[in-house]
């Protein structure tokens, strides 16, 4: 959907109810509009793509975020009040409307890192969130510096559970082994396979040592050319320790990073709160609160940790699943001092995508 499409639709009134009073932002699949209904009430309206308004699964998944962000009850993740169909065939959703920014584009802006201190609050708040949504079986499956809120007032907020999987019997299917669903510098590995069986809560944990780890240091886990060649290396190669980047932080710090990362899923934090745990027992010399070094004398990793990183090697005859790719969504940050909705800075993003193995098609990225 272009920008200029998506202005079209500016001053319109949906269902007699919403007035779409200014374009928020633009994705792929769909755009973000500022909008107050009738009885005065300001909201964010995300409205799809008319085409893809007509595919069942794009259409499922769309009004998925919504379902499953009130299902997960916290105050961290962003709630949706309605959803409805547009005269045109639209299908929209009513959501919160953030005034802020998105974790990426405040690290952007702060030249590429945060002061640990910093990053590890907000690491501690998803936390918080992500183990609500797994004690009700909801993994995210999205998780990255884009998919983060944070409020003028601080307050920290998940964004886009489009493609969050619940994991009970009768859901089993809904993702086809081979479809990969996520976004390659923050996918573990288990994810980058495409082999959802796998995928549970420390999956998860991944990406938020992942959005962690590129907090910090400035870099993603795994740098590539394109988002083929990340995907491979998250496939194939562990996660290098933190400190080999940033020799400056404390090796506390470190080491629950690092553990966070580790290819082989058992060896994680066993889950959100544990993880969570672990980052509050950080001292405060281990967490400047400036962008500088730590006073903790650093070291190198140790040789168990090391041994750790080594991922075990696949059985026999085993393969991996194909990369390739597909337009996901996300929209974008509100007007004035960057408010938003649901993802922040849309035209900033990295691509999300899915392969859809019998085509190879790589149809392109959406913000």
């Amino acid at each position: 959907m272009s920008e200029s499409d998506a202005e079209q639709r500016v001053s319109r009134v949906l269902k007699n109810k919403w007035r779409l009073d200014g374009l928020i932002g633009v994705g792929g699949m769909a755009a973000v509009y500022e909008a107050t209904h009738r009885n005065g009430m300001k909201a964010a309206v995300k409205v799809l793509r008319r085409e893809l308004s007509w595919e069942p699964e794009v259409r499922a998944r769309f009004l998925r975020e919504g379902y499953v962000a009130n299902t997960v009850d916290h105050p961290g993740a962003v709630r949706v009040f309605d959803d409805d169909i547009d005269d045109d065939g639209s299908v929209f959703l009513v959501m919160e409307l953030l005034l802020g920014e998105s974790l990426e584009a405040s690290r952007v802006r702060r030249g590429g890192r945060l002061p640990a201190a910093e990053a590890v609050r907000v690491a501690s708040a998803m936390l918080d969130v992500l183990a609500a949504a797994h004690d009700k079986g909801i993994v995210h499956r999205d998780i990255k510096p884009e998919n983060v809120f944070i409020t003028r007032e601080g307050a920290v907020k998940l964004l886009d559970f489009g493609i969050a999987r619940v994991r009970v019997a009768q859901q089993s299917n809904k993702t086809q082994t081979g479809i990969l669903l996520g976004t390659p510098a923050f996918m573990a590995p288990e994810q980058a396979r495409g082999q959802w069986e796998d995928v549970d809560g420390r999956t998860d944990i991944w990406a938020v040592g992942a959005t962690l780890f590129t907090l910090l240091s400035g870099q993603p886990v795994h740098a590539g050319r394109s988002t083929t060649e990340a995907l491979v290396k998250a496939l194939t190669e562990p996660a290098p320790p933190l400190a080999t980047r940033v020799p400056t932080l404390a090796p506390a710090l470190c080491e629950v990073v690092d553990r966070a990362l580790l290819f082989e899923r058992d060896k994680r934090w066993a889950n959100a709160r544990e993880m969570q745990q672990a980052l509050a027992a950080l001292r405060p010399e281990d967490l400047p609160t400036e962008d500088e070094p730590s006073t903790v004398k650093t070291a190198p990793p140790s040789e168990a940790l090391i041994a750790a990183l080594t991922p075990t090697p696949p059985p026999a005859g085993s393969s991996a699943s194909s990369p390739g790719a597909a337009p996901g969504k996300n929209p974008g940050v509100a007007p004035g001092s960057n408010p938003g909705v649901g993802g922040g800075n849309t035209t900033a993003s990295r691509p999300r995508f899915e392969l859809a193995p019998q085509t190879g098609h790589l149809p392109g990225a959406a913000p």
